[in-house]
């Protein structure tokens, strides 16, 4: 059990497990950043599950981030690697002492399991903390080296790493003014999709008690078809599909291969079917021991009920992808009608989303679609069967159109992240926000906040729980308010779609 240190003239010391850091005063908080939560996952170690990191002696300081993990250059900010330590956390805490028990609330970073960086400025967490909430913030391995279904490598080894660090706030977080019993996870994106993977997975059973869930992708993948991604991450790398063969390519240059497979997934088109289309090379995979079932599967049977859910999506998830892909205003019907015919649930469901929404023009529908086979309708299907399993679940809708771009992107994919950690002008933020930011979205980050800090101290975010008669939603816009699901039309699309695993569909 770790056990609080006192300040030092340098900066905030506490002991943990491991032994002694030394962090900073930042803005009457203190702040540690790059603490080792498990071993560098390298040599021996490597596409291993990972190992509880090593003690040291005397005193480590802990006032710069730990090193990203190898990453897709697609849409990266960074591919400098700058070590091999990426199995990290970072913590700001209001309270350094080993008796406040403060909410804890432990952030996931997004980025398609491909990228994702928890030193980007846009997660640093001094606005969330100076709530009175102790944050974490972590990296964990992503592309092949924590999602590729590889042959004598156990599945999810990113997942697993999210395990391991959540093992570490439950052993250490007391140190850090926290409350072991009192941890919220909460994620964006493919963030999200760990969340709801943590929900359904059997080892981090008891590591967390509140869930916020940001935009929940639906994509998870049967080990068959992430077993055939692999073999073709391997086919560029010229070697086995196996941690011999892929052992032998350093860290930093697997994602290459990614980047390549994920440039000409069309060439996959009959064999990985949908995840071509948007496309998707990485996914938890659904194997039977790491992840026993997909998470709607697993809280449909009640598997996280007492796990309190808090759930949502932007209104127009799909706009940065369109703005991303170079469609943007110029989304033909030809287009429309093949995301329809792909994405669309059932076999006539091109047919019933045109029937449906009849006065929606082709662009409007092709968004959609998208929106909702990719994140709208996994994120609500997660709170209905939070209900339906015996849980509880609140849900929101952030309909606010940012004014970047003239309100182009609308209430985009990946809008909440700003507004949830109050950095307003940071990173690529103001492209969304506008610099200044507006009195507005000063105001909204704050609502946001504040729900979040307050679900993660008493469940409690500020709206009625959500229900299968009311389905009452948070509105997050201007003003916000409460109202039943504003997706109701497209939710009935989707009521009977169960969101499985995603199957090859040619075998080898």
């Amino acid at each position: 059990m770790a056990t609080s240190g006192k300040p030092s003239e340098s900066g905030p010391e506490v002991r943990t497990a491991a032994g002694t850091l030394r962090g900073g005063w930042e803005a009457g908080l203190a702040v540690f950043r790059g603490i080792p939560f498990a071993e560098p996952p390298i040599g021996d170690l490597r596409f291993a599950a990972p190992r509880q990191v090593r003690g040291w002696e005397g005193v480590r300081p802990a006032i710069a981030y730990g090193p990203p993990p190898p990453q897709s250059a697609v849409l990266a900010v960074s591919q400098d690697i700058g070590g091999d330590d990426w199995l990290t956390v970072n913590v700001w805490t209001p309270q350094l002492d080993s008796v406040s028990e403060l909410p804890v609330m432990v952030w996931i970073p997004g980025g398609g399991y491909a990228m994702g960086n928890s030193g980007l400025p846009e997660y640093d967490a001094a606005h969330l903390a100076a709530t009175g909430t102790v944050v974490v913030t972590l990296n964990y391995r992503l592309g092949i080296e924590g999602f590729a279904q590889i042959e004598g490598a156990p599945a999810n080894r990113g997942l697993l790493d999210q395990v391991a660090a959540l093992e570490w706030v439950r052993d250490n977080i007391g140190a850090f003014g926290g409350s072991p019993d009192r941890v919220t996870v909460f994620g964006q994106s493919a963030g999200a999709g760990s969340v709801a993977a943590l929900l359904a997975m059997p080892r981090a059973r008891g590591l967390l008690h509140r869930a916020i869930a940001q935009s929940v992708p639906g994509t998870f993948f049967a080990p068959e078809l992430a077993a055939d991604l692999t073999a073709a991450f391997a086919a560029e790398l010229g070697v086995a599909p196996t941690v011999e063969g892929l052992s032998t390519v350093a860290p930093g240059l697997l994602p290459a291969a990614g980047d390549a497979v994920f440039a000409k997934m069309d060439r996959w088109r009959e064999r990985w079917g949908q995840i071509t289309h948007r496309p998707i090379p990485y996914a938890p995979v659904v194997d039977g021991d790491v992840l026993p079932t997909t998470p709607w599967q697993a809280l449909a049977r009640g598997t996280a009920r007492d796990v309190e859910l808090l759930v949502g999506h932007t209104r127009d998830e799909h706009r940065l992808f369109s703005l991303i892909d170079g469609v943007l205003g110029q989304v033909t019907p030809e287009q429309t009608d093949t995301a329809l015919a792909v994405l669309a649930p059932g076999p006539d469901g091109a047919r019933r989303y045109r029937e449906a929404f009849p006065a929606a023009a082709e662009e409007e529908l092709y968004e959609m679609v998208n929106a909702d086979w990719l994140f709208r309708m996994p994120s609500v299907r997660l709170a209905d069967v939070q209900i339906a399993g015996g849980g509880r679940a609140h849900l929101y809708e952030l309909a606010w159109t940012a004014p970047g771009m003239g309100g182009a992107l609308g209430a985009c994919h990946g809008l909440d992240v700003p507004l949830v950690f109050g950095n307003l002008s940071s990173g690529q933020t103001a492209m969304l926000i506008g610099d200044p930011p507006s009195p507005v979205a000063t105001e909204l980050s704050a609502r946001f906040r504040q729900s979040w800090t307050s679900f993660a101290a008493d469940g409690d975010p500020g709206w009625p729980a959500y229900d299968s008669d009311h389905r009452l939603t948070q509105i997050f816009g201007t003003p916000s308010t409460v109202a039943a699901y504003p997706e109701e039309t497209a939710r009935l699309l989707w009521e009977d779609f169960t969101f499985p695993a995603l199957p090859l569909l040619v075998p080898r």
